[in-house]
This record gives structure tokens, C-alpha cells and sequence, in this order.
């Protein structure tokens, strides 16, 4: 019994011996900022390696907690996106007064979305959530010295609240309906009456808050902006990936009786959320609002891929996140070493930055390649198994939409890349010099970006998982 305990819930365990050797730390002696982001560094990189160990099918508690190999591959994919977002942020880490805090928060909120994937009630999917949820808020509040990132937070706060109180409205209205708080459960007795269909609806509502789903992504761009650059990534890609497999997870298993009715609810706030999205990053100047609106629109291919309702569908879904975190952290890990040495964060401020800095303005034509779903990087593979999956079912007119998007979006990607290697600047950004830790991770993206496109093999295990989930 002893030993099921650790197996199935190795990630979590190794998760919450991390927070307490930081508080352990933080109320001993410390240690220097440098010394302590390199040992955080290392155990972050062992907790990664170490979710490829040992992974089992298996119930916790009487079923409130469960775990397959599929679902410890997504726990990988987040395991990594942290370490990388440990490197590639380094420097902005290094210099903030309160790095054990920051990563006591950063990882307690890491915790949350293990469990969110991991749930087997409705109990502990909603304490996941705001586990997953309410450190977060903190953690946009971290440049003290900056109004705007109080703002950010306020606003985090705020829209999370009111997500919260959403869901908790449609998880009683269920549990009126069902009886029961128990997924497998609920599932036999859902039904297509008012009462069923009304509580999806606010459930549902609340997962498209956490995924900036139009018309529930006001919130977005501004905590983007106020946040530091190590928040706003994590709630680009961390959060945005956990909510994706545990908002695919409950479609496919929980609300499956009710697929007639989701299925158009993510044909049509697709296609809303794929051209809000590009419509609105056309528009701005500050990077990252940029990516705040950018990472809307790849929302937007996500649901189009989870609409298959078939095993292809999550398979095409949990490559594509993979994909992603590359893509937005490589982005996001030059934003946040310009930002860091130079303050700049606006588009025209990255005109002539090839000139003297090509190493990251290479790194961030191939994230803005790959996001822009352009061969032969990474995105470009994603993207076609999304649309591929979503073709499945939807019809031609919804695949040209998509495919538009996409050509929508080329524009505004190409707009900064044209102002980093075309576009003449009197006064360029100079030469900045990157730490080990930020040129590992920028390199580590890069390769992401080139090869897991490449990898048929990684695609067919995904599949494999997802077809024995």
C-alpha cells in the first residue's frame, strides 16, 4: 500500500519535498541568490528526470486521485517548462529579494495543477484549482517597485475570484443534478436536461477564464504586462498547458454524454478566440502584450483540436502544448534578458537588435517561426496535427478559417522579426552578456523548437499513451 502511495503520486511527493527544503532554507541562514537559484536549478532538473520513473495506472483515496502513464507525461512536459523557466529567467531571479518565496509560490502552484490532472472528484478538482490559482496571484505582484504589477495582480485576483465562484456555482448545480461528486459517476448519470446542461455551462465558462478563451480573456493582457517576465511565462505556458489536459481530460471523460452540445461550444469560441487573438495583437507594442494576445490565438488551435473527440484528438493536444513551451519560452527568455539589462520591452526598441546581438535574435525568429506554425520548425508539425485532428470532424469551412488565421497571423510575426534584422535603429540595443543558465535555456528551446518536429517517434508514443488512457 505503502509503496502504491509513493509510486502514483511520485511527482506530487517530489514536488512538496522541494517547498520545504526552500522554507527550510528560507528560515535557516539562507544563501546567496546565485548559489541558491543554481541548487533549485539542479533539483528542479532531477524532479524532471525522475517523472520518467516508475509510471503506473493506478486510484488513490477511493478514486479521488489517479494517475496513467499519459497523465504522468503531461506532469512531464510541466516539470520541464518550470526548470526551463528556472533558466532562461535567471537573471531577473537572481536580482529579486525574494527568490525562496518566489519559487516556494512558483512550485505550490505546480502542486495544484498535479492534482488538478490527477482529480477524480469534483472536491479535489476544485481545491487543486485554487491551489493552482492563488499563488499565481502573488507571483504577479513580485516587482514591488511597479505600480503596474500590483495592478496585474489585483486583476489576477479578481478574475480568479470570479472564475471561482463560477465554478463552484456549476459544480453545485451538478451535484444537484447528479447526486454524486464523483467523476465516473456523474458521468452515468448526466442527461441532456436544463439543469445538466445549464451547470456545464458555468463550468465550462470557468475553464475558458483560466485559458483566456474569447470573450473571457479581457483579464490577460494586462496581468501579462504588469507581471515579471517569469510570472508571465508561467501563466502563458504552465497554467495554459495544465488547464488544456485537465479541461480535454473532463470533455473526453466526465462530460462525454454531453459531446453534441461542447463540440459546438469549441467550433465556434474557436474560431472567436483564433481571430480575437490576431486581430488584437496586430495592434500592440509592448512584447508582451504581444505574446499575451499571440498565446489567446494558439488557444484557439487547441480547442479546434479537442473537438475531434477521439484518442487522435489528445494526442494532437499534448504535442502541440510540448510545442508550445519551447516556443513561448524561448520567446518569453529574450523578452526577460532585454527587459532585464535594458528595461526595453516594446517592439521598436528590438529594431537592428541582430546587429548587435544575434544569438537572440536568432532564438526568437525560431519561436516566432514556430508559433506562426511555419516549416520546417516545430509549431508547423503542431498545427497540422491539430487541424488534422479537428478535420476529422468539422467541416471544410472551419478548416479554411483556421488555415486564414494562421495566414492572419504570419503578419504581426513577421513584423518583429522584420524589425530585428531589417529595421535600422540609431540607437540598437547593445551587446548584451548572457549567464550560462539563460544561454543553456535559450539553447534547449531552440533545440525543441528544431527536433521535436522532426521526432515521428515522440508523436507515436504520445499516441500510444493516449490510445491506453
Amino acid at each position: 500500500m505503502l509503496n502504491d502511495f509513493i509510486i502514483l503520486m511520485k511527482s506530487e511527493l517530489a514536488v512538496t519535498v522541494i517547498i520545504f527544503l526552500l522554507l527550510f532554507i528560507k528560515i535557516g541562514k539562507g544563501m546567496k541568490n546565485e548559489t541558491l537559484l543554481s541548487f533549485i536549478q539542479v533539483l528542479l532538473l532531477i524532479n524532471f528526470i525522475g517523472t520518467f520513473f516508475f509510471n503506473e495506472s493506478g486510484n488513490l483515496f477511493g478514486d479521488m486521485f489517479y494517475t496513467t502513464p499519459l497523465i504522468a507525461f503531461q506532469k512531464s512536459i510541466l516539470s520541464l517548462g518550470v526548470y526551463i523557466i528556472s533558466l532562461v529567467c535567471a537573471d531577473w531571479l537572481k536580482k529579486t529579494p525574494h527568490l525562496p518565496e518566489y519559487f516556494i509560490l512558483m512550485l505550490s502552484a505546480l502542486l495544484g495543477m498535479f492534482f488538478l490532472i490527477s482529480s477524480g472528484n469534483l472536491l479535489i478538482f476544485f481545491l487543486a484549482l485554487e491551489l493552482s490559482t492563488i499563488p499565481v496571484a502573488a507571483m504577479a505582484n513580485f516587482d514591488l517597485d511597479k505600480k503596474r504589477s500590483s495592478e496585474g495582480a489585483m486583476k489576477m485576483i479578481l478574475s480568479s475570484a470570479f472564475s471561482s465562484g463560477i465554478l463552484l456555482f456549476g459544480i453545485s448545480l451538478l451535484y444537484g443534478a447528479t447526486g454524486t461528486i464523483s467523476f465516473p459517476a456523474i458521468t452515468e448519470q448526466l442527461n441532456h436536461s436544463p439543469l445538466v446542461i445549464l451547470a456545464f455551462v458555468f463550468i465550462f465558462t470557468s475553464f475558458a477564464f483560466k485559458l483566456s478563451i474569447v470573450p473571457f480573456h479581457f483579464w490577460t493582457a494586462d496581468v501579462y504586462e504588469g507581471s515579471p517576465v517569469a510570472t508571465t511565462a508561467f501563466l502563458s505556458v504552465i497554467s495554459k498547458g495544465a488547464v488544456s489536459f485537465i479541461l480535454i481530460t473532463t470533455l473526453y471523460r466526465v462530460f462525454s454524454p454531453l459531446q453534441d452540445i461542447w463540440y459546438i461550444m469549441l467550433i465556434a469560441l474557436s474560431i472567436a478566440t483564433m481571430l480575437i487573438g490576431n486581430l488584437f495583437a496586430m495592434r500592440q507594442q509592448n512584447m508582451k502584450r504581444f505574446l499575451a494576445f499571440s498565446s489567446i490565438a494558439q488557444v484557439g488551435f487547441i480547442l479546434a483540436g479537442m473537438s475531434s473527440f477521439s484518442y487522435i484528438g489528445i494526442t494532437s493536444v499534448v504535442y502541440f502544448i510540448l510545442i508550445y513551451l519551447f516556443s513561448n519560452l524561448a520567446a518569453f527568455g529574450v523578452v526577460s534578458v532585454i527587459a532585464d539589462k535594458t528595461g526595453k520591452e516594446n517592439i521598436d526598441d528590438y529594431k537592428g537588435l541582430y546587429k548587435t546581438n544575434p544569438f537572440l535574435s536568432w532564438i526568437l525568429a525560431l519561436a516566432l517561426f514556430s508559433l506562426a506554425g511555419i516549416p520546417p520548425t516545430a509549431g508547423f508539425f503542431g498545427k497540422l496535427f491539430l487541424l488534422t485532428s479537428a478535420g476529422s470532424k468539422a467541416s471544410y469551412w472551419y478548416i479554411i478559417v483556421a488555415a486564414l488565421n494562421m495566414i492572419i497571423s504570419l503578419y504581426y510575426y513577421l513584423r518583429v522579426i522584420r524589425a530585428v534584422f531589417m529595421d535600422k535603429n540609431e540607437q540598437p540595443v547593445e551587446k548584451l552578456t548572457l549567464s550560462p543558465s539563460v544561454k543553456l535555456g535559450l539553447i534547449l528551446c531552440g533545440i525543441g523548437i528544431v527536433v521535436v518536429g522532426l521526432l515521428s517517434w515522440l508523436f507515436d508514443h504520445i499516441q500510444v499513451l493516449a490510445m491506453h488512457q
